[in-house]
């Protein structure tokens, strides 16, 4: 009982337009921010504790106060921004480098301050600027620098632009018009004169006056009475701080403690915004209207703007009774929203609580409207809901999804759920389960029906292509196709085509080839990088079919002429959806223009029709560059509107470029390229600064353009600078670097002149060496070539000397055998004489003495030096040597001698003891070496 109490005391279910928060770490400043103001060129500056804030939309940027005081007032009035603080008021402008510097006026003018003075308003009317504090009123003319003061003994609380006069209240005395410089009583009413004026507006021809704690009251014909509207008991129960009225006439309300409170003209509430519903702190201490219509407030804690006319709503569920939104469906005037705590609804046409429908405690997966009726897949198995009543149908557990099994009937039904598929059948006009698929047990979240076969996804097992029979009794054949595997992958059946979509891409299945093929158009929709979920979702009604991206949401609608899909996007970060991923949804309200998206902590509603985004441009806002980012002293600011030279030691630069837009889901990305290095456009970035390092010398230009959603800014911004040369490369050094050059190759000719005149002598005293050289070179390759002629005619000689002595040897042999015969003759008398010749001719001293001579003429020196070493050798122990030094063996030396080859033997033995040699040492070689 207790949760069904918890569970109908959810909070009104009210949508309201997005809010940004600030907190004082996003703005690097104090809590308090007391006034806000805008430039024409849509810069916001804001007037707290700590000093001056500046906000381009993209960086925050503080400007201590003059006086380190609490600035409590600000207002932007042309190039100028003046301020309030303790004992000091002034107006800022910017230099040549687009930083603020500030001028003091309350020093310039020849009044003194009060003691303890605060400046808490400023207004400007014509040439003339209004400053208040609790005790006067400065009006200051910008032009001839006039200042008049009004005084007063009681305090001021306020100072008001009404149209074109200007009004204050003073406690205890009621409500002063300035007119011609002088103040003018024009309200003396109690309720003006006890009770604190928060603002006062123009209604016509009266004035509209709203008290701090009693709400508003009308001042018409010199009477003050009670403005009778619908929101005067809540204004009763508050205590307001500040108001303002809106361009469109409605009014915003800044309370203490209590928010903001949103009224149109008639004074009735539309909203309020505290902090329960998105607002950064209950206190708003400002309120100011920006050239958009959004709506700003300085909280007592922080900053913050309303998107007050944004095609976005959100509901948030702060109480976290609802929780994720997993489906949503309009069904018999009533929203319901189906959550992973229940099922609950509310009145569509009311700010009713949103109540839950008893019964349904826990996850909702699907809401489908099929022929008039509302079923609900739930953990618990399937309903059928009714206004606020639960009919449970299947205790089946886990239905992912249902759908109709054949459009030709309308009594079946098909569900997927956790353990396979299960037919639904109407029967006497109820609705119950009729069986489960046989053959088939896998989880099925996604499927769809064509004809007999069903196609069920698997994100991890893959797609699974199933045959069943007539009645849908059992599966008759089942194939997968695990190829295509992904994680929250989805699958739909889009106007005939059956879709899967995964990390890589959107496919389409070709039935002829039986697979899955890269649909050409869709699969651009995302990239890698961008995919987030593969949910597809069908719009019924205006048959959109939705894809959610990283940075986008996509709905596919068919062409008006053609039948291509047309692509659309919503800049709808995955970051501001808020959405359950893989469980994504999104719904169409009655209108066909509105679309329900259902967030992790309630939903966000999106006006197609709304959501158009007007031209705006992008401006560049510092430019700094030196030799080192980290060193701050070496940063120097440049002026943007000149162009840039820079050393070449500041060639680090930083560029930071803002699109004053705000508004909180559609927010500028940049996109920029420096041409002469790097011309190509870098990725789309919610990054707006630039840093640039180390750039070499010459003619840049940096160009910066922002895109909103879909939309381009109408201009680029443009910075062109110069790097110099570094000092080795300027034109005064190139022209030096010429002349040392010239005066280098005179002096080089010089040195090179004398260098080849040395070593030309060189060259003539050389070569002359060469030639002599080469004189004596050839005088001794002639006598090296007479040499070897004498050489070879030494060879020649030796040779025909060693012919010479064989043919002596073979003649002393042959003369030898004919004496051997002869002998052998009996008759002496007849061959004595004949062998007395032979032995003559064997015995001749001439042969030697011829051998002698012509072995001295080959080898002239041999025989003297044998001679000289070895005096005792003998003449036949001359003969020998001669022999061996011709290499004849001892056989061929025999016959020489006409003796033996052993006699030969003896001989030389014999000739080594007189030569005293040694066992070792071999003779020949002995006498070869003589």
């Amino acid at each position: 009982m207790l949760l069904v109490v918890i569970f109908c005391s959810v909070t009104m279910a009210q949508e309201l337009p997005p809010i940004q928060n600030y907190s004082p770490k996003d703005y690097n400043a104090e809590n308090q921010n007391w006034g806000i103001s805008q430039a024409t060129g849509k810069l916001i500056y804001v007037a707290n504790n700590k000093g001056l804030l500046e906000f381009n939309g993209a960086i925050w940027k503080l400007y201590p106060s003059p006086n380190e005081t609490i600035i409590r007032s600000v207002n932007v009035v042309g190039d100028r921004i003046y301020t309030g603080c303790y004992m000091e008021f002034g107006y800022w402008q910017k230099d040549d480098f687009g930083v603020l510097q500030y001028s003091s006026l309350s020093q310039q003018i020849n009044i003194k301050l009060i003691d303890d003075e605060e400046f808490w308003n400023i207004i400007d009317i014509d040439d003339w600027v209004v400053f208040q504090s609790l005790n006067r009123v400065y009006i200051y003319n910008v032009n001839d620098k006039w200042v008049n003061t009004i005084d007063s003994k009681n305090m001021i609380t306020k100072i008001f632009k009404v149209d074109q006069s200007v009004y204050f209240q003073v406690i205890n005395e009621g409500v002063y018009k300035i007119e011609h410089g002088k103040d003018t009583l024009i309200i003396g009413d109690d309720m003006v004169k006890n009770n604190e004026v928060v603002s006062i507006f123009d209604v016509g021809q009266n004035l509209l006056i709203l008290t701090r704690d009693y709400g508003f009251y009308s001042f018409k014909n010199n009477s003050l009475n009670k403005w009778n509207i619908s929101a005067n008991e809540l204004l009763s129960e508050v205590s307001i701080y500040n108001a303002i009225r809106l361009k469109e006439n409605n009014f915003v309300l800044g309370t203490i403690s209590n928010g903001l409170i949103y009224l149109n003209e008639n004074g009735d509430l539309l909203y309020q915004i505290d902090q329960n519903k998105g607002l950064l702190n209950n206190t708003g201490l400002s309120l100011f209207q920006d050239m958009d219509s959004n709506i700003w407030t300085g909280l007592d804690n922080g900053i913050s703007y309303i998107n007050i006319n944004s095609s976005f709503k959100i509901y948030n569920d702060n109480s976290g009774v609802l929780g994720s939104i997993y489906a949503s469906a309009i069904h018999d005037n009533n929203l319901y929203l189906g959550t992973n705590q229940g099922l609950f609804f509310k009145k569509l046409d009311g700010n009713d609580n949103f109540k839950f429908i008893k019964g349904t405690q826990g996850q909702v997966w699907c809401l489908q409207k099929i022929n008039q009726t509302l079923f609900c897949g739930h953990n618990a198995g399937t309903f059928i809901i009714d206004d606020n009543q639960a009919q449970k149908i299947s205790n089946v557990q886990g239905t992912w999804n249902i759908t109709k099994l054949r459009d030709d009937t309308s009594n079946l039904l098909l569900q997927g759920n956790y353990d396979g598929l299960y037919v639904l059948e109407k029967a006497n006009n109820n609705w119950q389960l009729r069986n489960k698929i046989e053959g088939f047990n896998n989880s099925s979240r996604y499927f769809e029906v064509f004809g007999n076969e069903i196609y069920v996804n698997h994100e991890y097992k893959g797609v699974f292509k199933i045959q069943a029979d007539s009645s849908f009794s059992k599966a008759t054949n089942i194939v997968i196709d695990n190829s295509i595997i992904g994680s929250n992958s989805g699958l739909i059946n889009y106007n005939g085509e059956l879709l899967y979509a995964y990390k890589k891409g959107i496919l389409k299945y070709d039935h002829h080839r039986e697979e899955f093929v890269e649909d050409s158009l869709l699969s651009t929709i995302y990239s890698d990088k961008e995919y987030v979920s593969g949910k597809l979702i069908l719009d019924e009604q205006n048959k959109n079919l939705w894809v959610f991206t990283d940075s986008n949401i996509t709905f596919v609608t068919q062409g008006t002429l053609t039948k291509a899909p047309k692509l659309n996007t919503i800049p709808f970060t995955k970051e501001d959806r808020k959405s359950v991923t893989g469980y994504e949804s999104v719904m169409s309200f009655e209108n066909g223009n509105t679309y329900l998206f259902g967030t992790s902590s309630g939903y966000i509603t999106v006006n197609l029709d709304d959501l158009s985004i007007k031209n705006f441009q992008v401006f560049l806002g510092n430019i700094t560059n030196g030799s080192n980012k980290k060193n701050k002293a070496a940063i120097k600011l440049a002026n943007k509107d000149l162009k840039g030279n820079f050393k070449n030691s500041e060639n680090n630069l930083e560029v930071s470029f803002y699109a004053p837009e705000y508004n909180k889901y559609l927010k500028p990305r940049y996109q920029f390229q420096l041409l002469g290095i790097y011309d190509d456009w870098s990725d789309w970035s919610e990054n707006p600064t630039a840093f640039f390092a180390n750039l070499p010398y010459g003619d840049y230009q940096f160009n910066v353009r922002s895109k909103i959603g879909n939309k381009v800014s109408s201009n680029i911004a443009s910075y062109s600078f110069e790097i110099a040369k570094p000092w080795y490369i300027t034109n005064l050094m190139l022209i030096t670097y010429a002349l040392a050059t010239v005066l280098f190759s005179f002096f080089m000719h010089i040195m090179y002149k004398r260098y080849y005149r040395k070593k030309q002598q060189k060259l003539i005293e050389k070569n002359r060496r060469e030639l002599e050289l080469a004189k004596v070179q050839n005088e001794k390759e002639i006598i090296k070539i007479k040499n070897e002629q004498l050489k070879q005619d030494f060879r020649n000689k030796s040779k025909e000397l060693a012919t010479s002595t064989i043919d002596i040897a073979k003649k002393n042999e042959l003369l030898t055998q004919i004496k051997n015969r002869l002998i052998k003759i009996q008759d002496k008398s007849i061959i004595e004489p004949v062998i007395h010749i032979i032995d003559k001719n064997l015995n001749d001293n001439d042969n030697w003495e011829s051998f002698k001579e012509a072995f001295n003429t080959v080898d002239k020196k041999f025989l003297k030096k044998l001679k000289k070493m070895h005096p005792n050798l003998s003449t036949n122990d001359l003969k020998l040597c001669a022999y061996l030094r011709l290499n004849l063996s001892s056989k061929e030396i025999a016959p020489l001698f006409n003796i033996s080859t052993r006699s030969v033997e003896i001989k030389r033995y014999r000739l080594r003891k007189k030569m005293n040699l040694s066992h070792e040492d071999n003779l020949v070689s002995y006498i070869l070496e003589i």
